[in-house]
């Protein structure tokens, strides 16, 4: 019986899925966003988030902890310097996921991982896409609902 095993295996054995999310992390580390799939970005998630929170406390002790897991003395150094600084005042969610839509050759679910405080516009461009005709619509709704109010605003402070 699987009870309480609620994480994403990722058809993986258990040492190629160690490797696998330590490397993830220390790319996120070292570029502060990658992409990858959507069920691997939630492992990830779930992986790196314990370890930028370890970073916090720049001890030799969870140096040493940290480094266990990922086994770089770059990322090491990169997340306990300028990462450290940006997270220290953070109480938890350091990374946000933001879905891509679906990979062409497998039909995939893709997503970017970020880390949260040096993301500098990298949310509006991956918002930024094609505009639905509904969308329009409400902003064409939006913008004649504001334009009779503010006569009306003018209308009253003339008088």
């Amino acid at each position: 019986m699987r009870h309480n095993k609620k994480f994403n295996h990722l058809s993986r054995t258990a040492d190629h899925r160690r490797a696998m999310l330590a490397n993830m992390t220390i790319s996120l580390i070292m570029h502060k966003r990658i992409t990858t799939t959507l069920a691997k970005a939630k492992a990830l998630k779930m992986y790196a988030e314990p370890l930028i929170n370890r970073c916090k406390d720049d001890s030799t002790h969870s140096r040493r902890v940290v480094f266990s897991y990922l086994q770089n003395k770059e990322a090491l150094k990169e997340l306990f310097g300028p990462v450290a600084e940006k997270v220290g005042d953070r109480k938890g969610g350091y990374t946000r996921i933001i879905k891509l839509g679906h990979r062409i050759g497998d039909g995939a679910p893709t997503a970017f991982i970020e880390l949260v405080d040096f993301d500098e516009n990298m949310a509006k461009t991956a918002k930024t896409g094609k505009k639905t005709r509904r969308s329009r619509k409400s902003a064409k709704a939006s913008a004649e609902v504001e334009a009779p109010e503010t006569t009306a605003e003018e209308a009253t402070s003339e008088e």
